[in-house]
């Protein structure tokens, strides 16, 4: 079996360096089975004993009585090769160590070692070496059980200098994707043989912060497996500081630090250890290591091996309490947690999908039934708020740690620090660009809309000349009632005062909201999409359009769909006829109440089914409200942040709002942030002498530091190119992220009704009647079940109509394979 995964990698290798990229979805693709213990060895530094401590531990596993079956030890990166090699080290030193322990019965054990690929500049060595050794002889009345020792190299250069620098100076580069793959393989390797028990041990290259051969950090490179660790400390002068720090680095990525060893230099490095840690982390302590170069360690290795047994130990029982606490996790949830937007009836135990962790677009969800670790793929941006790489999930906790450490929580009025006042400015120069002059920070999106319909009314009741100077007046005026126009099908938030802003949904039925009274004037919006490879446009029996032909409601491209031109078209006399129609009629037969603010969702309606609403009569609703100076709010919380392609959807649209709200991918997903911005002449609305007439609104956590921090972060990664490689640089857009042909090819399905395509969205409405339509149908269940248990992506329906959606960094690789998927299952409907 080696020697075929051995060419396996060798053929693996050469399409790899034929290739020109590679999917970072591809390469995070395989399994972590947790039927085999799997840790990697981390040091605080280099020379800190890593490898001692990886033989020790090898040869303590094959030596115990309940020891496993396979014990196989990887060394990914080695330097100095081959007078220095961690692998072959483990091998011979287990091979001696294992008289030193204390055995049940007879061992017989075959082992081998040897490195996949070593550098030009190393000579030539033999591919493998095996050994079969018997411990205990036949006479001693036990039975030899046999049990194999796997040690590996996988890239091994011959300078002894960091493998960043090895990897430049010997040309052999090898980027972080391959060794994750080889990695990958490695971990998937014997999980299905049924063979007994497997422990894994990995040990990796200098310290936790120290550079592999692209440069990556070795803590960043190996995340996405994100194994337990065993940490080596560092027992020397100085060595807390350096063991405290690589320790730190290693939970601020979202590694489980199993345990923590050193090496004893009378210093009582490891008492301090333990009372620092306040006995989260068991810590271990060795014997001082011998000096002398010509000492075999055989007598050290021989007194450590009581340590080694307890760090064994150690590593069961926290593998154990692992595999208990997720494995109980599905029932837990049922007895404990309320889901939003679930019923959880519909839910059963063994569907609950446990998350242990996410790298970049990918969920780490654990299978009970197969105990393995399972990546998946988010399909559905966690709500649509991520949008971060691993990269940039890398740089956020980074960020966001920083702020939480600087400034905890300061309360925001009348005080300004230099988060809040940096995502200000960002802010203002880019979604708010050319318009917006102020920014009022909430805690979501639903609070950033009520927060901007009391804005807008405050606007409409200065402007209409409803409020006068003196504020004794306001009180005469309770007899008004402001309420605003939006769109059919429209979705602005789950609060009270947001929801009245929406049209009657399943939402705001009696069921959900007893309270809501749909304060609104709601007009049908026209919609286009893609069916039969076409755009086309779909208009609402609202609006009369028997004179209009083909070239009016069928598109090339959606280019043609935003093309100014058709501003000049037919449509638009339609648009502004019935838009003007709608709001006479109102206003006739509502003397005391007032339209006094416009909402929508620009471009894309989210939640309501992912409805692309014509951007023309979007422009025709704005420059309509514009001219009865009624102020006009943009719901961005789902479309801003290159959501569609551009940092904002008014770009799209080619008009701007009065006011606008952002939420979601702002932050990048990690912490909650929202941003209502206004125009100077909004803010004006709300000064004078007198606090009454100030924005008396807020919340604890306005404008906190973390949000602010990370969304500054989140901001300046999206649009800079050196960060996100989608940007296209000419238009300030996202370069195409979904294959048209596949999209074309699945709007010509007859189980497909529509397509949405747009920046980092594709939505696809399945075909269906009476019950199986809507936001209740079950209809695209199985769909779903499918995807997430057998192709590894996790979507979340809008009734019939699935979704996918990616970040704005996310490759366009990555996108077509999720495609892909999706198009083999609806191809299996028909």
């Amino acid at each position: 079996m080696l020697r075929r995964l051995l060419l396996h990698h060798a053929r693996r290798r050469r399409r790899w360096h034929s290739s020109s990229s590679t999917s970072s979805a591809a390469a995070a693709s395989a399994a972590v089975p947790l039927s085999s213990p799997t840790f990697a060895v981390f040091g605080a530094n280099t020379g800190v004993g890593k490898t001692l401590v990886s033989a020790g531990l090898v040869a303590s596993l094959l030596a115990s009585p309940s020891s496993p079956s396979t014990v196989s030890y990887l060394k990914p990166l080695q330097t100095g090769f081959p007078a220095d090699s961690d692998a072959r080290f483990v091998f011979d030193r287990a091979l001696a160590l294992l008289r030193d322990f204390p055995r049940a019965g007879a061992t017989r054990l075959v082992a081998s070692n040897h490195t996949l690929y070593p550098s030009p500049a190393v000579e030539p060595l033999p591919e493998r070496q095996d050994t079969v050794v018997t411990y205990g002889g036949e006479g001693d009345g036990h039975r030899a059980v046999e049990k194999v020792l796997v040690c590996r190299t996988m890239y091994a250069w011959r300078e002894a200098v960091s493998p960043h620098l090895a990897a430049e100076r010997e040309g052999m580069p090898v980027e972080d994707e391959e060794v994750r793959w080889l990695v990958d393989r490695w971990l998937a390797e014997g999980a299905e043989d049924g063979d007994g028990e497997v422990w894994k041990v990995l040990e990796t290259a200098g310290g936790v912060a120290s550079p592999g051969p692209s440069g990556a950090l070795q803590c960043d490179i190996y995340r996405s497996s994100r194994l337990p660790v065993l940490l080596v400390g560092d027992g020397r002068l100085g060595g807390i500081s350096s063991t405290l720090s690589a320790y730190e680095s290693l939970l601020l990525r979202g590694y489980d630090v199993s345990s923590v060893i050193l090496e004893d230099h009378g210093l009582s490095n490891d008492k301090f250890l333990h009372s620092y840690l306040r006995k989260r982390v068991p810590v271990h302590v060795l014997p001082p290591i011998p000096a002398d170069p010509k000492d075999d360690l055989s007598d050290w290795f021989s007194e450590s091996s009581s340590v080694f047994c307890l760090l064994k130990d150690t590593l069961e029982s926290f593998h154990s309490r692992r595999i208990q606490r997720l494995n109980s996790m599905q029932r837990k949830s049922k007895d404990l947690l309320w889901w939003p937007f679930t019923q959880h009836n519909l839910v059963p135990v063994d569907s609950v999908t446990v998350i242990d962790s996410r790298f970049g677009e990918n969920f780490a969800t654990y299978k009970v039934k197969d105990k393995k670790i399972v990546p998946q793929f988010d399909a559905c941006a966690s709500w649509w708020t991520q949008g971060p790489d691993s990269n940039l999930q890398i740089e956020l906790a980074r960020d966001v740690g920083y702020a939480a450490a600087r400034y905890g929580h300061v309360m925001f009025p009348e005080n300004v620090h230099e988060p809040a006042l940096r995502c200000a400015e960002l802010l203002l120069g880019g979604v708010g660009k050319d318009w917006a002059s102020r920014v009022y920070y909430s805690d979501n999106g639903s609070t950033a809309i009520e927060i901007a319909l009391k804005m807008a009314f405050r606007k409409y009741a200065c402007d209409h000349g409803i409020l006068v100077d003196n504020v004794k007046d306001i009180t005469s005026k309770k007899s008004i009632c402001f309420k605003v126009l939006a769109l059919n099908g429209s979705y602005h938030g789950d609060t009270l005062g947001a929801m009245e802003a929406q049209a009657p949904s399943a939402y705001t039925s009696f069921l959900q909201q007893p309270w809501y009274s749909g304060r609104g004037l709601f007009l049908d919006p026209p919609t286009v999409y893609i069916r039969n490879k076409t755009w086309q446009l779909s208009l609402p029996s609202s609006i009369c359009h028997d004179q209009l032909s083909s070239c009016d409601t069928c598109y090339s491209s959606l280019t043609e769909v935003f093309c100014k031109t058709r501003d000049t078209s037919s449509v638009v006399n339609l648009y502004a006829s019935y838009i003007s129609q709608q709001l006479s009629q109102y206003a006739l037969s509502n003397n005391s109440e007032h339209i006094a603010a416009l909402i929508i969702e620009p471009v894309i309606q989210g939640a309501g089914g992912m409805h692309m609403i014509d951007p023309l009569f979007q422009r025709v609703l704005v420059k309509e409200c514009k001219i009865r100076k009624i102020p006009v709010i943009y719901d961005e919380v789902f479309t801003g942040f290159w959501r569609l392609g551009v940092e904002s959807a008014s770009e799209l649209l080619g008009c701007l709002p009065d006011i606008s709200c952002y939420a979601k991918l702002m932050t990048g997903g990690i912490v909650p942030l929202a941003a209502t911005l206004a125009t100077e002449a909004v803010f004006e609305a709300f000064k004078s002498d007198s606090k009454l007439t100030a924005l008396l609104h807020g919340h604890s956590y306005t404008a906190h530091a973390m949000g602010c921090t990370a969304a500054v972060k989140a901001i300046q990664w999206y649009k800079d190119p050196s960060t996100n490689l989608n940007i296209d640089l000419d238009h300030m857009r996202l370069k195409e992220l979904w294959d048209g042909t596949l999209v074309n090819h699945l709007s010509s399905l007859p189980t497909v009704k529509r397509v949405v395509s747009l920046g980092t969205l594709c939505a696809i409405e399945l075909k269906a009647e009476g019950s199986d339509a809507g936001y209740a149908s079950l209809y695209a269940s199985s769909l779903l079940r499918q995807l997430r248990e057998e192709d590894g992506i996790y979507a979340r329906p809008l009734g019939n109509v699935i979704y996918l959606m990616c970040g704005p960094c996310t490759t366009r690789e990555s996108c077509t394979l999720q495609l892909s998927k999706v198009q083999r299952r609806l191809e299996m409907l028909t």
